[in-house]
């Protein structure tokens, strides 16, 4: 009995954040696909019916398949999320519910918008014209957008909590809808989600028509289901960059201890190198690493060069900032993001100029190789990224006005919940890869119901294709 008491009496608050997180790196990896896989359908559907085309109708067709799939696995994934909130930070949200919920209250009526649009569309394939059935797939990318938007705007509210005023007795009251949902890093962290989930699902999907041409699939259906989501993710790259840049260089004057970690700055100064896969030691001091004079601070503000200061970690009490453990966690994870996007980046020019040379992807099959591993590195920059977010802004859940450690439960159990949903979220990841592999094997034996024109009259299923039309 003595350690079963011991084993029940844990810190709740690891724990909760544990949970939090793993849930999370699970279910963003579900949003690109939600996000831009609608739209690369509507790309091959409209390539389809504009010029006739046969593969591009059945890419479409299929895609919408396996689109529909990963939307009902990322609404399981999503719900638990929402049951996480109340679970795992009642005080949070009893506290700040009012304001909070907003962006949340919009997002499910986008979810709501999409899942109808979905099953209009996949039903609609034989029972309505083309181009009646190819618009009911707009509302589907509409409603992405919308809904992503809306789960960022309440994540850059946590950032920059407004909208609302607290009462004497702390209690949320007189909340401005608009101004919870347009907070001041809601544009930023939008548009980089946003680029960023064309940019994933672009190489997430391509990456698998890579490796399908490595094996030597190159028939022209595989070809378009690679071109089309690796041009989408070739134009998102750039623009990240850009896009990023102009984020970091916000954090930098709205964030001053987020860039503070993610550069690892101990103390305020001028002329601040760019510090690579370096480390806070135990005395808080850069230590390792591959350092750039000047660059941080070059970075921060062209404008005045070296001569930009950026503020330090020791500007603000340490109670108010990450410990050193996750400023390392922090700074790494910034060069991972940086890194691989930057090789992605690469990657997309490499296609680029190919393509604006032969118009044709380049022949090497060491660029079909590296194609076949962007889906993973993208997926790993995504998941840095975010790493770069909620632990920067370490130790508040909502900045400013309450701790991590004041929001989270103080049931001593919550260990359960972590190993339970754990293993739920594992059995429902294997369980969706089996299922894509199936219907994969299906596809490229001829054995499902997608033969026969997209278009055509219902009727008796014409016999088995030819490996020409199989699909990764």
């Amino acid at each position: 009995m003595h350690g079963l008491g011991l084993l029940l009496a844990v810190e709740p608050v690891p724990w909760a954040r544990s949970q939090m997180a793993f849930t999370l790196a699970v279910h963003i990896v579900l949003v690109p696909l939600g996000v831009a896989w609608a739209f690369m359908a509507l790309v091959a559907n409209y390539r389809g019916i504009k010029h006739d085309e046969p593969d591009a109708l059945l890419l479409a067709r299929r895609w919408s398949k396996y689109m529909a799939v990963t939307f009902a696995v990322g609404a399981v994934t999503g719900t638990v999320l929402s049951f996480e909130f109340g679970l795992l930070w009642p005080r949070f949200m009893g506290r700040f519910g009012g304001a909070y919920g907003i962006p949340f209250a919009i997002e499910g009526l986008f979810f709501f918008l999409e899942a109808i649009f979905i099953a209009v569309y996949i039903y609609g394939w034989r029972r309505l014209s083309p181009w009646a059935h190819f618009w009911t797939g707009v509302p589907i990318v509409i409603a992405g957008i919308g809904g992503t938007a809306s789960v960022v705007a309440a994540n850059g509210w946590m950032n920059e909590p407004a909208g609302f005023r607290l009462n004497s007795v702390g209690k949320v009251v007189a909340v401005d809808p608009w101004a919870v949902i347009f907070n001041k890093a809601m544009p930023y962290e939008t548009l980089h989600m946003l680029v960023a989930a064309y940019l994933v699902g672009g190489f997430l999907i391509a990456s698998v028509y890579a490796a399908a041409m490595l094996r030597g699939r190159r028939d022209r259906y595989h070809r378009l289901g690679f071109v089309i989501p690796f041009t989408v993710a070739a134009i998102a790259a750039p623009i990240q960059m850009v896009v990023g840049d102009q984020l970091t260089r916000w954090v930098y004057k709205n964030e001053p201890v987020k860039f503070a970690a993610i550069e690892i700055v101990p103390k305020t100064s001028s002329d601040v190198p760019e510090t690579l896969f370096g480390h806070l030691d135990s005395k808080g001091e850069v230590s390792g690493g591959l350092v750039i004079p000047g660059l941080a601070s070059r970075l921060s503000d062209p404008s005045k060069g070296t001569n930009t200061v950026v503020q330090g970690l020791g500007a603000v009490p340490a109670t108010d900032r990450p410990t050193n453990a996750e400023v390392n966690v922090v700074h790494l994870a910034w060069d991972v993001m940086i890194g691989l996007a930057t090789l992605l980046a690469l990657l997309s020019a490499w296609y680029a100029l190919s393509w604006l040379l032969r118009r044709d992807i380049p022949k090497a099959r060491l660029f079909l190789w590296l194609a076949s591993g962007a889906g993973v590195a993208s997926v790993v920059a995504m998941e840095a990224g975010w790493v770069v977010t909620e632990v920067g802004r370490q130790p508040w859940i909502v900045h400013g006005y309450m701790t991590v450690d004041q929001a989270a439960t103080t049931n001593p159990g919550v260990w359960i919940t972590f190993l339970v949903t754990s293993a739920l979220y594992i059995g429902v990841a294997v369980t969706l890869v089996l299922i894509l592999r199936g219907m994969s094997r299906r596809s490229r034996e001829g054995d499902d119901a997608d033969v026969g024109g997209p278009y055509e009259p219902r009727g008796p299923v014409p016999g088995p294709v030819g490996a020409e039309v199989g699909v990764q």
